[in-house]
């Protein structure tokens, strides 16, 4: 496939490392050559298969808009656009594209979020839940999308309509540690993912791209991880 890849950050990196390993060809851009999407016009996206974007909240929603209305399919692993989704389902429909998007997109952490869906049942028996997420210095957004995602989780599979509280730090050259605490009169169960290295997101944002290839629609990462 020809790949374009949006952002020359740490994960966008480990992405072309992972999209050239599988032998894609990969070009990539940073945020100077794309500044007002001025690499994201119908002529420049000419012979992509794809876009994938790891860039940043001040810029993604622009990007994706951009892709979209180009006709290009779209992954997208940046977070703080959330708030837009159903406008953005709307575009991707009207210009019959494929978009898929993650707040992670780790197989690791979608099992995790399997098990804290399972683990939700505690809160119906007189457990109260926290959620604490740490990511290195440099991430602009808080909370994470992934630690949004296992809020919602729980929400869902408990039936408790309440929130559970989301506690950030941010520090060093941490990758991404999530933990999901259920604490009772009686006991405690800590839920943890902690990820050692960006290559878990890279592989799910290539093998992304490799599954929309030919397909129309919006997904998300959690409903299709298993087909990859």
């Amino acid at each position: 496939m020809n790949l374009l890849l949006l952002g020359r950050g740490k994960t966008g990196s480990v992405v072309a490392e992972v999209a050239a390993e599988r032998k894609h060809h990969v070009r990539l851009v940073g945020s100077t050559e794309n500044s007002a999407c001025a690499a994201l016009t119908p002529e420049k996206l000419r012979g992509m298969d794809a876009v994938i974007d790891f860039t940043g909240p001040h810029c993604v929603l622009a990007n994706i808009e951009a892709c979209v209305r180009a006709g290009k399919n779209m992954v997208v692993g940046t977070t703080g656009w959330h708030k837009e989704i159903d406008h953005i389902r709307r575009l991707v429909q009207e210009h019959g594209t494929g978009f898929l998007y993650a707040g992670n997109f780790s197989v690791g952490v979608n099992l995790f979020l399997e098990v804290a869906r399972a683990a939700a049942a505690a809160l119906q028996y007189d457990y109260s839940g926290q959620i604490f997420e740490r990511h290195h210095a440099s991430k602009k957004d808080a909370p994470s999308g992934t630690a949004i995602a296992l809020r919602s989780t729980i929400r869902e599979a408990s039936g408790k309509d309440e929130e559970l509280e989301i506690i950030s730090f941010r520090e060093g050259e941490v990758v991404g540690l999530h933990e999901l605490v259920l604490e009772s009169a009686a006991d405690r169960i800590y839920l943890c993912h902690d990820a050692k290295s960006r290559r878990g997101f890279a592989e799910g944002a290539v093998r992304s791209a490799e599954w929309l290839a030919g397909k129309k629609g919006f997904f998300e990462f959690k409903d299709v991880w298993r087909e990859l």
